[in-house]
């Protein structure tokens, strides 16, 4: 049995508690907020028995915690997760994982160095539509990609009115830090890293609520010759969308439209029902399948596909695109100034 703590008392932190309540081989020890007061709520809106901490240090030093999830504010998870994995904690950690490239990289080298289990929160890699893909393409439904495009699309202010710390600098960074680096990672594991890329803000609503422009694309070629594009549009005017296009030699994926080779006598896309990313609630979400996966990893001592390591690649796409806006230049990756140690 694994003791679980919980950083942080918002929704996310809720997800968390469910999915650890539910699975066998862990239970929730205590909980950690800004205040104690929202901690104790948290523990019993969700009616469990646990501590509650009045400090990050006091939750470290209980030996009865071997888990440790991180749901607190973006601009806190790279301090909390490196304290977390020099006290020996294995660590969930939810995206972003940091808001610049020098936690970014101290993070992953306390990870490495204290040799502790992670797995970052790209929930959407246990979505049923994102597994399904997974295995089209190793079943060879689209053959050899050549294009393979990503986009997160979500009105924040419509669906997340009380989310003012996100659309700060401070607190949310960027659109594709705060919410792109969905597209970003998923673009990754659909198609392979990226070695260069291009990028654009649309400009700024002079009224906006954001401290950063919250509307990027960006061009990319992949290490395999692809190309392909990934956008965050966080001011649009649209129902929540995440679509997903590849194109292959041998057949092409719009979302849950396939065209496929292997389909004998197709005449157009057959659509696949799933469950699809299309929405910013609970819905398609599979908080259970990630907390269950981490404990398999731990249990069995495996390395998540979804560990720190990996997910740094992705994050780093992000700052390449957000350089590129800034500077109006084509950003390589790895990127240039990254330590060779990472």
């Amino acid at each position: 049995m694994l003791g679980v703590g919980i950083v942080g008392a918002g929704w996310v932190s809720g997800e968390h508690i469910k999915a650890y309540s539910n699975n066998p081989n862990t239970r929730i020890v205590g909980i950690l907020s800004r205040t104690r007061e929202g901690a104790e709520r948290k523990r019993d809106e969700l009616g469990i028995e646990c501590r509650v901490y009045d400090s990050l240090d006091q939750m470290l030093d209980d030996d009865k915690i071997q888990i440790i999830s991180i749901c607190s504010r973006s601009d806190l998870h790279s301090s909390q997760a490196r304290l977390g994995a020099r006290a020996g904690k294995h660590l969930v950690i939810e995206k972003p994982i940091a808001l610049t490239l020098e936690d970014l990289w101290s993070l992953e080298a306390d990870v490495a160095e204290y040799r502790v289990k992670t797995v970052v929160s790209f929930v959407l890699r246990w979505n049923p539509f994102f597994q399904m893909v997974k295995r089209l393409l190793n079943d060879g439904a689209l053959g050899s990609l050549f294009y393979a495009s990503c986009d997160y699309w979500n009105n924040t202010n419509e669906h997340w009115p009380g989310f003012k710390w996100g659309r700060t600098r401070q607190g949310g960074g960027s659109s594709m830090l705060l919410s792109g680096c969905h597209a970003a990672d998923a673009v990754r594991w659909f198609a392979g890293e990226v070695v260069e890329v291009s990028a654009f803000a649309a400009d700024r609503n002079p009224d906006s609520p954001f401290e950063f422009n919250p509307n990027v694309v960006a061009s990319l070629r992949y290490a395999s010759g692809a190309v392909g594009k990934v956008s965050s549009l966080l001011e649009c005017y649209t129902p929540y969308r995440f679509n997903v296009e590849l194109f292959g030699d041998q057949g092409t994926l719009r979302n849950n439209r396939l065209f496929s080779h292997k389909l004998l006598g197709q005449t157009d896309y057959a659509e696949i029902p799933t469950v699809l990313p299309d929405s910013s609630d609970v819905s398609h979400h599979p908080f259970q399948a990630e907390i269950d996966h981490f404990v398999r990893c731990i249990l069995k001592d495996r390395e998540s596909h979804a560990n720190v390591a990996d997910a740094a690649k992705s994050h780093e796409l992000c700052f390449a695109i957000d350089r590129s806006c800034k500077t109006g230049e084509t950003i390589s990756l790895p990127l240039a100034d990254r330590p060779k140690s990472a």
